[in-house]
Formats: C-alpha cells, structure tokens, sequence
C-alpha cells in the first residue's frame, strides 16, 4: 500500500489480519514486502524495527515481534534472547544517528489495536525539556508525524549505521 497515508493506515487497522481483530503490527508483517523504509528498518527472524508515527520525535523507534504476541511472558527463549542486544544496537545507531544523550525504552501495548507486544526506543535529546523527559515523553505522541519521506531517511540512516555496529565499525 504505498500510496496510503500514514492516518489511512491507522484507520484501516480497525479491519484486522488473521493474527486477531484490528493488530496494526500484524497487518503491517502480512505486507511486509510492500512496506516503506521506516516500517522495515533492520529485521530478523524475530524482530521488526519501525519508525514511530503519530509523533514528531526523529529516531523514536519500535521494536515488534513478527508474530502475534500480547504479554512479554509469551515471548520464546530465542526471542527474548535477542530482544536485549536489538535495544542496546538500536540506543547506539540512535546516539550516532541523533546524538541523544540516551535512549528511553518502555512497553505497555494497551492502545486498542496495538496489543501486540511492542517497545519504544525513544531518543532523549540533551536539550528535551524537563517537562516531557521520563515518562511524559509520551505527551509527545499528539498524532503529528514526520513526513513519510523523512520517516524513510531516518530509517535509511539507522539501517547504515546499524549495518556498521553489525560489522564491528561503530
């Protein structure tokens, strides 16, 4: 669906894929061939990096299991083995790509429709103000995104510079 809006995909998300009623990241994974750059950052067999909508933040990111899961106690041994060095990997590229002094990571899934198990990496900028640093970040999540294309060159961006942290070079 490359011509749909970002607003249109979250409306849609509502109809659901097989993996239950109205998973956004379910239906994003059933299309995963077709999807933009920021919606396919780095992925293994376990693991799918998104860019965040819905906030005007560069670099928050989202760390989605590829298969439907809703409580972090259903996650496999294989993949919560590598859900710690995706976040550590993720806090690096962040602090190449947006110079964050650090990266918050948070998990709540209780948005109706994002069920799905997902974490936040949220890079915190050295001059975020006081008033939305810690958990109030997420008072940044006011429906405003980046454009699509600026999404894809973050997320072009992270994907580089993970490449290097994976070869060793960062």
């Amino acid at each position: 669906m490359p011509d749909e809006s970002i607003a249109e995909r979250v409306a849609g998300q509502q109809a659901g894929s097989g993996s239950g009623p109205g998973c956004y990241s379910c239906d994003r994974e059933a299309e995963f061939d077709s999807l933009p750059a920021w919606e396919s950052i780095a992925v293994d067999d376990h693991w799918r990096v998104v860019h965040a909508f819905g906030v005007p933040l560069p670099g928050w990111l989202v760390l989605v299991p590829r298969r439907h899961v809703t409580s972090i106690a259903e996650l496999t041994d294989a993949e919560a083995e590598l859900l710690g060095s995706w976040q550590v990997r993720l806090s690096r590229a962040l602090a190449v790509v947006t110079g964050c002094a650090k990266t918050y990571v948070a998990q709540f899934a209780e948005r109706e429709g994002f069920a799905h198990v997902h974490f936040h990496l949220v890079p915190r900028a050295v001059d975020l103000p006081e008033p939305v640093r810690g958990p109030r970040v997420f008072g940044l999540m006011d429906g405003t995104s980046l454009p699509a294309e600026e999404l894809d060159r973050i997320a072009l961006r992270i994907r580089s510079v993970l490449d290097g942290v994976e070869k060793g070079s960062a």
